[in-house]
Protein backbone atom coordinates (compact mmCIF):
# COMPACT_ATOMS: atom_id res chain seq x y z
CA UNK A 1 0.00 0.00 0.00
CA UNK A 2 2.71 2.48 0.96
CA UNK A 3 4.82 1.80 -2.68
CA UNK A 4 1.44 2.49 -4.29
CA UNK A 5 0.79 5.25 -2.65
CA UNK A 6 4.36 6.52 -3.22
CA UNK A 7 4.34 6.06 -6.98
CA UNK A 8 0.95 7.58 -7.39
CA UNK A 9 1.71 10.43 -5.40
CA UNK A 10 4.76 11.21 -8.02
CA UNK A 11 2.59 11.24 -10.67
CA UNK A 12 -0.51 12.94 -8.85
CA UNK A 13 1.38 16.19 -7.10
CA UNK A 14 5.02 16.52 -7.48
CA UNK A 15 5.80 17.75 -4.34
CA UNK A 16 9.52 17.01 -4.25
CA UNK A 17 10.99 20.65 -4.43
CA UNK A 18 14.70 20.62 -4.85
CA UNK A 19 17.64 23.27 -4.58
CA UNK A 20 20.89 23.23 -5.81
CA UNK A 21 22.35 23.57 -2.33
CA UNK A 22 20.06 21.47 -0.72
CA UNK A 23 20.22 17.56 -1.34
CA UNK A 24 17.13 15.55 0.16
CA UNK A 25 13.93 15.10 -0.46
CA UNK A 26 10.56 17.49 0.35
CA UNK A 27 7.45 16.01 0.27
CA UNK A 28 4.21 15.86 1.97
CA UNK A 29 3.13 12.48 0.20
CA UNK A 30 6.56 10.93 1.75
CA UNK A 31 6.21 10.36 5.53
CA UNK A 32 9.39 9.63 7.55
CA UNK A 33 7.49 9.49 10.71
CA UNK A 34 4.37 9.55 12.48
CA UNK A 35 3.39 13.17 13.09
CA UNK A 36 3.69 13.25 8.96
CA UNK A 37 1.91 10.11 8.56
CA UNK A 38 -0.85 11.14 10.33
CA UNK A 39 -0.92 14.39 7.81
CA UNK A 40 -0.39 11.86 4.84
CA UNK A 41 -3.71 9.63 6.10
CA UNK A 42 -5.63 12.90 6.29
CA UNK A 43 -4.72 14.02 2.73
CA UNK A 44 -5.31 10.80 0.97
CA UNK A 45 -8.41 10.28 3.12
CA UNK A 46 -9.69 13.98 1.23
CA UNK A 47 -7.86 13.36 -2.13
CA UNK A 48 -10.09 10.16 -2.14
CA UNK A 49 -13.56 11.55 -1.25
CA UNK A 50 -12.68 14.33 -3.88
CA UNK A 51 -11.99 12.39 -6.85
CA UNK A 52 -15.37 9.84 -6.10
CA UNK A 53 -17.28 13.11 -6.07
CA UNK A 54 -15.45 14.72 -9.40
CA UNK A 55 -16.17 11.43 -11.12
CA UNK A 56 -20.02 11.86 -9.93
CA UNK A 57 -20.72 15.36 -10.89
CA UNK A 58 -18.71 14.78 -14.54
CA UNK A 59 -20.74 11.47 -14.75
CA UNK A 60 -24.12 13.86 -14.74
CA UNK A 61 -22.50 16.53 -16.06
CA UNK A 62 -21.65 13.90 -19.32
CA UNK A 63 -25.22 12.74 -18.70
CA UNK A 64 -27.01 16.10 -18.71
CA UNK A 65 -25.23 17.28 -21.92
CA UNK A 66 -25.93 14.29 -23.62
CA UNK A 67 -29.50 13.89 -22.95
CA UNK A 68 -31.18 15.16 -25.99
CA UNK A 69 -34.95 16.79 -25.35
CA UNK A 70 -38.00 16.82 -27.64
CA UNK A 71 -38.13 20.79 -29.00
CA UNK A 72 -40.55 22.82 -27.40
CA UNK A 73 -41.72 19.74 -25.31
CA UNK A 74 -42.74 20.72 -21.72
CA UNK A 75 -41.33 19.65 -18.82
CA UNK A 76 -43.39 16.90 -16.59
CA UNK A 77 -44.19 17.31 -12.97
CA UNK A 78 -42.86 13.68 -11.88
CA UNK A 79 -39.05 14.51 -14.05
CA UNK A 80 -39.28 18.05 -11.85
CA UNK A 81 -40.24 16.67 -8.39
CA UNK A 82 -37.05 14.17 -9.69
CA UNK A 83 -34.50 16.83 -9.94
CA UNK A 84 -35.76 18.23 -6.85
CA UNK A 85 -35.16 15.04 -4.83
CA UNK A 86 -31.74 14.52 -7.14
CA UNK A 87 -30.38 17.87 -5.46
CA UNK A 88 -31.92 17.72 -2.21
CA UNK A 89 -29.90 14.80 -2.11
CA UNK A 90 -26.74 16.19 -3.35
CA UNK A 91 -26.85 18.84 -0.88
CA UNK A 92 -27.21 16.28 1.77
CA UNK A 93 -24.09 13.88 0.58
CA UNK A 94 -21.97 17.31 0.27
CA UNK A 95 -23.11 18.05 4.13
CA UNK A 96 -22.42 14.94 5.35
CA UNK A 97 -18.85 14.81 3.37
CA UNK A 98 -18.38 18.26 4.94
CA UNK A 99 -18.71 16.98 8.27
CA UNK A 100 -16.59 14.27 8.07
CA UNK A 101 -13.96 16.21 6.84
CA UNK A 102 -14.23 18.65 9.57
CA UNK A 103 -14.21 15.87 12.27
CA UNK A 104 -11.26 13.98 10.92
CA UNK A 105 -9.47 17.27 10.63
CA UNK A 106 -10.01 17.89 14.27
CA UNK A 107 -9.33 14.09 15.26
CA UNK A 108 -5.67 14.83 13.54
CA UNK A 109 -5.60 17.85 14.65
CA UNK A 110 -5.73 16.75 18.48
CA UNK A 111 -3.75 13.67 17.60
CA UNK A 112 -0.45 15.62 16.56
CA UNK A 113 -1.16 18.51 19.08
CA UNK A 114 -1.37 15.72 22.31
CA UNK A 115 2.14 14.20 21.06
CA UNK A 116 4.43 13.84 23.97
CA UNK A 117 7.30 12.05 25.07
CA UNK A 118 9.48 11.38 27.65
CA UNK A 119 13.64 12.41 27.70
CA UNK A 120 13.36 13.88 24.36
CA UNK A 121 16.06 15.02 22.70
CA UNK A 122 15.36 19.21 22.69
CA UNK A 123 16.81 21.38 20.03
CA UNK A 124 16.46 24.98 19.42
CA UNK A 125 16.10 26.75 16.17
CA UNK A 126 16.42 30.53 15.67
CA UNK A 127 14.86 32.02 11.86
CA UNK A 128 16.84 35.07 10.84
CA UNK A 129 16.83 36.88 7.83
CA UNK A 130 17.54 34.30 6.04
CA UNK A 131 19.15 31.90 7.63
CA UNK A 132 18.31 29.26 10.78
CA UNK A 133 20.53 29.12 13.97
CA UNK A 134 20.30 25.90 15.67
CA UNK A 135 21.09 25.05 19.29
CA UNK A 136 22.12 21.60 21.01
CA UNK A 137 22.11 21.78 24.31
CA UNK A 138 24.59 19.65 26.58
CA UNK A 139 24.73 18.64 30.68
CA UNK A 140 26.83 20.98 31.21
CA UNK A 141 27.74 24.96 28.90
CA UNK A 142 30.68 23.19 27.59
CA UNK A 143 28.79 20.55 25.57
CA UNK A 144 26.70 23.47 24.06
CA UNK A 145 26.78 23.64 20.50
CA UNK A 146 25.57 26.43 17.56
CA UNK A 147 25.20 25.28 14.21
CA UNK A 148 23.11 26.97 11.09
CA UNK A 149 20.99 25.22 8.04
CA UNK A 150 21.33 21.82 9.09
CA UNK A 151 19.61 19.41 11.68
CA UNK A 152 20.60 15.92 12.73
CA UNK A 153 18.48 13.97 14.69
CA UNK A 154 18.25 10.34 15.89
CA UNK A 155 16.26 8.12 14.18
CA UNK A 156 13.65 6.41 16.19
CA UNK A 157 13.92 8.89 18.89
CA UNK A 158 11.43 12.02 19.74
CA UNK A 159 12.31 15.62 19.19
CA UNK A 160 11.65 19.16 21.09
CA UNK A 161 11.86 21.84 18.54
CA UNK A 162 12.33 25.01 20.54
CA UNK A 163 11.20 27.84 17.26
CA UNK A 164 11.77 31.66 17.97
CA UNK A 165 12.49 34.16 15.38
CA UNK A 166 15.20 37.10 15.80
CA UNK A 167 13.26 39.61 13.40
CA UNK A 168 10.34 38.73 11.41
CA UNK A 169 7.62 35.84 11.31
CA UNK A 170 9.59 32.78 9.63
CA UNK A 171 7.28 29.68 9.43
CA UNK A 172 9.41 26.10 9.60
CA UNK A 173 8.50 23.08 7.46
CA UNK A 174 9.79 19.55 7.04
CA UNK A 175 6.81 18.20 5.13
CA UNK A 176 8.35 15.02 5.29
CA UNK A 177 8.54 15.26 9.08
CA UNK A 178 5.34 17.51 9.89
CA UNK A 179 3.30 20.87 9.49
CA UNK A 180 4.30 24.06 9.44
CA UNK A 181 4.61 25.81 12.40
CA UNK A 182 5.48 29.66 12.77
CA UNK A 183 8.01 31.48 14.21
CA UNK A 184 7.11 34.45 16.11
CA UNK A 185 9.52 37.44 17.33
CA UNK A 186 9.90 37.22 21.41
CA UNK A 187 7.87 34.18 21.59
CA UNK A 188 8.34 30.62 21.62
CA UNK A 189 6.34 28.11 19.88
CA UNK A 190 7.49 23.69 19.82
CA UNK A 191 7.01 21.59 17.23
CA UNK A 192 7.47 17.69 17.66
CA UNK A 193 8.95 15.66 15.08
CA UNK A 194 10.54 11.84 14.64
CA UNK A 195 11.92 10.52 12.05
CA UNK A 196 11.22 6.72 11.84
CA UNK A 197 14.33 5.58 9.12
CA UNK A 198 17.19 7.68 7.91
CA UNK A 199 17.22 10.40 5.56
CA UNK A 200 17.93 13.85 4.69
CA UNK A 201 14.90 16.10 4.44
CA UNK A 202 14.91 19.70 2.91
CA UNK A 203 12.57 21.95 4.84
CA UNK A 204 12.32 25.60 4.09
CA UNK A 205 10.51 28.73 4.92
CA UNK A 206 6.66 28.49 4.57
CA UNK A 207 6.00 32.45 5.44
CA UNK A 208 7.04 35.10 3.29
CA UNK A 209 9.45 36.76 5.41
CA UNK A 210 11.04 39.41 2.77
CA UNK A 211 13.63 39.81 -0.75
CA UNK A 212 15.48 36.24 0.41
CA UNK A 213 12.71 34.31 1.57
CA UNK A 214 12.62 31.70 -1.22
CA UNK A 215 16.32 31.05 -0.27
CA UNK A 216 15.82 30.29 3.21
CA UNK A 217 16.28 26.68 3.17
CA UNK A 218 17.68 24.22 5.44
CA UNK A 219 18.09 20.31 6.12
CA UNK A 220 17.03 17.68 8.72
CA UNK A 221 19.22 14.89 8.72
CA UNK A 222 17.97 11.42 10.40
CA UNK A 223 20.98 9.07 11.07
CA UNK A 224 21.03 5.77 13.54
CA UNK A 225 21.56 6.98 16.98
CA UNK A 226 25.00 5.96 17.04
CA UNK A 227 25.99 8.28 13.80
CA UNK A 228 24.22 11.01 15.62
CA UNK A 229 26.23 10.80 18.69
CA UNK A 230 29.50 10.68 16.68
CA UNK A 231 28.47 13.68 15.03
CA UNK A 232 26.97 15.49 17.91
CA UNK A 233 30.78 15.07 19.35
CA UNK A 234 32.46 16.44 16.70
CA UNK A 235 30.56 19.63 16.47
CA UNK A 236 31.44 20.21 20.08
CA UNK A 237 34.88 20.39 19.79
CA UNK A 238 36.36 23.55 19.04
CA UNK A 239 38.24 24.39 15.60
CA UNK A 240 41.42 22.14 15.14
CA UNK A 241 44.40 24.79 14.98
CA UNK A 242 45.67 25.01 11.83
CA UNK A 243 48.91 23.13 11.22
CA UNK A 244 50.60 24.05 7.80
CA UNK A 245 51.66 27.58 6.99
CA UNK A 246 48.89 28.21 3.92
CA UNK A 247 46.02 27.69 6.72
CA UNK A 248 47.70 29.32 9.48
CA UNK A 249 47.53 32.55 7.03
CA UNK A 250 44.18 31.64 6.39
CA UNK A 251 42.81 31.89 10.08
CA UNK A 252 44.80 35.52 10.50
CA UNK A 253 43.10 36.44 7.48
CA UNK A 254 39.54 35.58 8.87
CA UNK A 255 40.27 36.73 12.55
CA UNK A 256 41.60 39.80 11.88
CA UNK A 257 39.87 40.82 9.01
CA UNK A 258 36.01 41.34 8.48
CA UNK A 259 34.79 37.52 8.62
CA UNK A 260 35.32 38.03 12.48
CA UNK A 261 33.15 40.83 12.57
CA UNK A 262 29.64 38.72 12.19
CA UNK A 263 30.81 35.03 12.44
CA UNK A 264 32.66 32.94 15.06
CA UNK A 265 34.97 30.11 15.11
CA UNK A 266 35.23 28.11 18.27
CA UNK A 267 38.66 27.88 19.84
CA UNK A 268 40.04 31.64 18.10
CA UNK A 269 39.22 35.08 18.43
CA UNK A 270 36.20 35.26 16.62
CA UNK A 271 33.47 35.07 18.70
CA UNK A 272 30.34 37.48 16.82
CA UNK A 273 26.90 36.12 16.51
CA UNK A 274 25.55 37.94 13.58
CA UNK A 275 25.62 35.67 11.27
CA UNK A 276 26.04 31.45 10.95
CA UNK A 277 28.62 29.96 13.61
CA UNK A 278 30.96 28.70 10.87
CA UNK A 279 32.76 26.30 13.37
CA UNK A 280 32.30 23.11 11.48
CA UNK A 281 31.49 24.67 8.15
CA UNK A 282 33.23 22.18 6.22
CA UNK A 283 31.23 19.41 7.17
CA UNK A 284 27.55 21.38 6.05
CA UNK A 285 25.88 20.24 2.54
CA UNK A 286 25.25 23.97 1.55
CA UNK A 287 26.29 27.40 1.84
CA UNK A 288 23.59 30.91 2.27
CA UNK A 289 20.91 28.65 3.76
CA UNK A 290 20.75 25.73 0.85
CA UNK A 291 21.34 28.26 -1.88
CA UNK A 292 24.40 26.81 -2.98
CA UNK A 293 26.16 23.69 -2.93
CA UNK A 294 29.14 23.76 -0.34
CA UNK A 295 32.41 23.88 -2.80
CA UNK A 296 35.45 25.47 -3.33
CA UNK A 297 33.91 27.55 -5.97
CA UNK A 298 30.64 28.50 -4.38
CA UNK A 299 32.36 29.00 -1.21
CA UNK A 300 34.83 31.73 -2.66
CA UNK A 301 31.57 33.13 -4.98
CA UNK A 302 29.88 33.61 -1.63
CA UNK A 303 32.35 35.43 -0.01
CA UNK A 304 33.96 37.53 -2.79
CA UNK A 305 30.37 38.93 -3.81
CA UNK A 306 27.47 37.30 -2.14
CA UNK A 307 25.12 39.55 -2.98
CA UNK A 308 25.12 37.94 -6.96
CA UNK A 309 24.74 34.85 -5.08
CA UNK A 310 21.94 35.44 -2.71
CA UNK A 311 20.54 39.63 -3.74
CA UNK A 312 19.63 41.56 -0.54
CA UNK A 313 21.42 39.36 1.84
CA UNK A 314 23.11 40.90 5.39
CA UNK A 315 26.43 39.23 4.18
CA UNK A 316 28.47 42.19 2.81
CA UNK A 317 30.70 42.10 0.02
CA UNK A 318 34.65 41.00 0.85
CA UNK A 319 37.78 42.55 -0.73
CA UNK A 320 40.82 40.21 -0.76
CA UNK A 321 43.90 39.65 -2.62
CA UNK A 322 44.01 36.47 -4.70
CA UNK A 323 46.96 34.98 -2.02
CA UNK A 324 44.30 35.82 0.88
CA UNK A 325 41.16 34.55 -0.84
CA UNK A 326 43.59 31.24 -1.36
CA UNK A 327 44.90 30.81 2.18
CA UNK A 328 41.44 31.44 3.38
CA UNK A 329 39.61 28.91 1.50
CA UNK A 330 42.02 26.68 2.85
CA UNK A 331 41.13 27.50 6.44
CA UNK A 332 37.63 26.84 5.88
CA UNK A 333 37.79 23.71 4.40
CA UNK A 334 39.50 22.56 7.28
CA UNK A 335 37.38 23.10 9.34
CA UNK A 336 35.70 20.02 9.61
Amino acid sequence: MKTSRSTLSFFILYFALYSPGCTGMQSALDPAGPQASRISDLWWLFFAVCIVVFLIVIGFLLYAVGRRRREGQLEEPQAERRRVTAVSVAVAVTIVIMFVFLITSIRTGNRLAAFTASDPLTISVIGHQWWWEVHYSGDTPSQNMTTANEIHIPVGRPVLLKLTSQDVIHSFWVPNLHGKRDLIPGHETTLWVQADRPGVFRGQCAEFCGHQHAHMAFVVVAEPPEQFSAWLDRQRQPASPPTDELRQQGQAVFVTGACALCHSVQGTDASAQVAPDLTHIASRQALAAGTVPNTRGYLAGWILDPQTVKPGAKMPSTSLTAEELHALLAYLEGLQ
